[in-house]
C-alpha cells in the first residue's frame, strides 16, 4: 500500500479570500513502513506575503522570486500522488487551498474522502488533549531539533513519524537533516541546533513529590537511584 504524507506552507489562512500555496511538500510511505519518493517544490504565489506568515515558515517574497506557478508543477504534482491516500494534519485546511489552486488551473479537485487526517485520528486517541503537530512530537518523543521555522519537508517528515506512532506501525528514525538531502529538493536554510535546550516539563514540586516517593516509598534499592537518575540527598545515606 501506497500512502502519501502531504504538508504545504501559505501566505495565510483563506484561500478564498486570495491566499496561495507557497511551498507544497511530500512523501510516499509504503507499507506503513518504508519512505520512498519525495516531492517537494516552492511556488509563486504571484502576491505578496505577509510578514505575520513569513514568521511561521521563514519563507519571503523575494525567496519565491523566480519560482514556477502553482499551474506550472500542478501536472507533475497530480502524478507523484497518483490517486493513492493523503495523509494531512488538519486535512481540510490544506485541501481547501490545493483545491483552489486546482480549480485556478482547470484541473480536477482532490475528494475528501482520500485523504487520512491525523488531527480527527489524534483527537479520538487523546480526547481533550492538545493535539497539534507539535504537540504530538512532543508527546511521541519525536526529535524536531533541526526545525527551526515551520517548513513543509521538514514538517512532512515530522507527520510522517506522527502517522506511524498514530496507527502503531515500526518507528523510523528518519533524521530531520535526510530529508532535505535528495535530488530536486530545495532548503530554505541552513539547519541550526537548538540554541538552548528544552526545559523540563514537570514543576519542581512535581519533581520533588516523585522523588520523595522513591526515597520513601521503594528505598535505597529502587532502580531510578541505582541508574542514577536522581542524585541521593545527604538522608539517603543514613
Amino acid at each position: 500500500m501506497r500512502e502519501i504524507i502531504l504538508d504545504t506552507e501559505t501566505t495565510g489562512l483563506e484561500p478564498r479570500a486570495g491566499d496561495r500555496i507557497i511551498e507544497i511538500a511530500c512523501i510516499e510511505l509504503h507499507e506503513r513502513m518504508w519512505p520512498g519518493k519525495k516531492f517537494q517544490r516552492y511556488i509563486n504565489p504571484e502576491r505578496d506575503i505577509p510578514a505575520s506568515a513569513t514568521a511561521v515558515h521563514g519563507i519571503t517574497s523575494e525567496h519565491l522570486r523566480g519560482k514556477p506557478r502553482f499551474a506550472d508543477i500542478a501536472d507533475e504534482f497530480l502524478a507523484f500522488i497518483g490517486a493513492d491516500p493523503l495523509v494531512i494534519h488538519n486535512a481540510p485546511f490544506d485541501l481547501a487551498f490545493l483545491n483552489e489552486e486546482l480549480r485556478r488551473c482547470g484541473r480536477p479537485v482532490l475528494p475528501r474522502e482520500r485523504t487520512v487526517d491525523t488531527l480527527e485520528m489524534a483527537r479520538r486517541k487523546f480526547p481533550g488533549a492538545g493535539n497539534s503537530l507539535d504537540r504530538l512530537a512532543e508527546r511521541f518523543r519525536i526529535d524536531t531539533s533541526a526545525r527551526t521555522v515551520h517548513g513543509g519537508l521538514v514538517d512532512a517528515g515530522i507527520l510522517l513519524e506522527v502517522y506511524l506512532d498514530l496507527t502503531g506501525s515500526r518507528r523510523l528514525d528518519l533524521g530531520m537533516d535526510a530529508l532535505l538531502v535528495e535530488s530536486g529538493a530545495e532548503e530554505s536554510g541552513p539547519v541550526r541546533p537548538r540554541p538552548v535546550p528544552l526545559a523540563p516539563r514537570s514543576t519542581p514540586e512535581e519533581r520533588a513529590a516523585h522523588e520523595r516517593m522513591v526515597r520513601e516509598g521503594l528505598g535505597k534499592k529502587a532502580l531510578w537511584l541505582q541508574l542514577g537518575a536522581m542524585i541521593p540527598s545527604p538522608s539517603a545515606s543514613d
